[in-house]
C-alpha cells in the first residue's frame, strides 16, 4: 500500500471507532469518510465493505471485552454469581458501548471476525448458563434463546433512555435477575422455547427498529 493510502487507512480506522463508539456499528459510512477527512470512493477501495472495516477497527476489542467477561464470571466459585456477573456486565457494556451492543446482536454476519467473536461468546454464554442450573440456581427453563432475547430487549431500552434516563437499564436488569432465581419459578412459561431460525428471524428484525 502507497504511504498516501496507509494515511488514509489509518485516518479511517480513527474515525470509523469514534463513530462506531458514539452511534453503533450503523453510522452512515459516508459519516465516517468525512470525518476522516477522505473521499467515499476512498473508503470503499480501501475497505470494500461496512463488514470488512468493521473487521479492521472492531473486532479485536470487542473479542477481548467479551472474552474478559464471560472469563470473570467463569471464574465465580459461586455460579449463580458467575451466572449476574455476565448478565449486568454484558448489559452493562451494551450501554455504554453502542458498538458492542451490535456486536452482541450479531447483526453483521459477513464480518467474519466479528462473528468468531460473536461465536466464542455464545459458547462462553452456554457454559455460564448450563453452569448456573447444574447448581440448582437458575430457573430450569432458562435458556440461551431467552439470553439472547434478553440482551437485545437491553440492548434497545439502554439506546432509547440513554440520554433521558441512562441508568434505567440497570432496573431492568435487577427485576430480570430476581425473576430468574430458581426459587422465582413458580409459574409456568406460556411459550415454547424458540428455535435457533427464530432467534435469528427476530435479531434481524429488531436490528432494523
Amino acid at each position: 500500500m502507497r504511504a498516501d493510502a496507509q494515511r488514509n487507512a489509518e485516518k479511517l480506522r480513527a474515525a470509523a471507532a469514534e463513530l462506531f463508539q458514539e452511534r453503533g456499528l450503523q453510522v452512515p459510512l459516508k459519516e465516517i469518510a468525512r470525518r476522516a477527512g477522505v473521499s467515499h470512493g476512498t473508503l470503499y477501495n480501501l475497505f470494500g465493505t461496512r463488514e470488512a472495516l468493521i473487521d479492521a477497527v472492531v473486532a479485536e476489542g470487542a473479542a477481548r471485552r467479551l472474552d474478559e467477561v464471560a472469563q470473570q464470571a467463569l471464574s465465580h466459585d459461586d455460579a449463580w454469581q458467575g451466572f449476574a456477573h455476565y448478565v449486568e456486565r454484558l448489559c452493562e457494556l451494551q450501554a455504554t458501548d453502542p458498538a458492542v451492543a451490535d456486536v452482541v446482536g450479531g447483526r453483521y454476519p459477513d464480518a467474519e471476525r466479528l462473528m468468531a467473536a460473536c461465536g466464542r461468546s455464545m459458547e462462553a454464554a452456554r457454559r455460564i448458563v448450563r453452569r448456573a442450573h447444574e447448581a440448582g440456581a437458575l430457573r430450569p427453563d432458562f435458556t440461551n434463546a431467552d439470553l439472547v432475547f434478553a440482551f437485545a430487549a437491553n440492548a434497545l431500552l439502554a439506546r432509547a433512555t440513554a440520554a433521558a434516563a441512562p441508568d434505567a437499564w440497570r432496573r431492568q436488569v435487577a427485576y430480570l435477575l430476581d425473576g430468574l432465581r430458581a426459587e422465582a419459578a413458580r409459574t409456568p412459561l406460556p411459550a415454547s422455547q424458540p428455535t435457533e431460525g427464530q432467534v435469528r428471524e427476530a435479531l434481524r428484525g429488531l436490528g432494523e427498529v
